[in-house]
């Protein structure tokens, strides 16, 4: 008769940090953080009232989890879309993968963005890994551009740094409008694609690159 193969203390949890972390995910997508406890996450994901708690240690450890752990897939995600590009090529692919992402990923887009904007208050103890992510995503953006002012396919005249904070607030605000009307896809498909076209206007395409 065949054996059952026994499963490792290290599987069984990363087995069971993925379904907390799915149901985290959706809580806070569907019913946001002020009711969210470790007690729910846990039971809801089949699992005793006590192992959230056990496994992240407070409510703040729990969302901070989250956060970093949705970041880290769509880091991939961008890294993928991007791989071998520089300056608007990048940067196009960027805005494509990003409206993708959300598209495809509702609940994590949501809770990620969720955690985001409530990390502005003050006494957030996600406030500083939220301004990491923010600038480090800054910061790749203006390699992309001076990469395309390198090679010629970028005027030089573009300041890197402020074209990149600029992507970056608008990318924000998208989201946030996206956030207060869900439904309205086709609207916010325009808002990407508007995008696209007001970088490419701001970096001064060269005519090397356009041929």
């Amino acid at each position: 008769m065949a054996q059952t193969q026994r499963i490792s203390h290290a599987e069984r949890t990363e087995i069971s940090d993925a379904k907390m972390l799915t149901t985290a995910i959706e809580q806070i997508a569907v019913h946001g953080t002020s009711l969210l406890t470790l007690k729910d996450i846990g039971e809801q994901s089949g699992y005793s009232r006590g192992l959230a708690g056990y496994r992240f240690g407070n409510k703040a450890g729990l969302l901070e989890y989250v956060f970093r752990a949705v970041a880290a897939e769509w880091l991939e995600a961008l890294k993928s879309a991007t791989k071998n590009k520089t300056g608007e090529a990048a940067i196009s692919a960027a805005i494509d993968a990003h409206y993708e992402y959300c598209i495809e990923t509702p609940y994590h887009f949501t809770a990620f963005y969720t955690l985001w904007f409530e990390s502005i208050g003050a006494e957030s103890p996600l406030q500083k890994v939220v301004t990491n992510i923010h600038q480090r995503r800054a910061k790749d953006v203006a390699e992309w551009i001076n990469a395309g002012i390198n090679n010629g396919d970028i005027s030089d005249n573009i300041n890197a740094e402020e074209v990149a904070n600029f992507f970056c607030a608008m990318i924000v605000g998208i989201v946030y409008q996206w956030l207060l009307s869900p439904a309205e896809i086709e609207p916010i498909k325009s808002l990407y694609q508007d995008l696209k076209r007001t970088m490419r206007s701001k970096l001064e395409i060269t005519k090397h690159n356009e041929k």
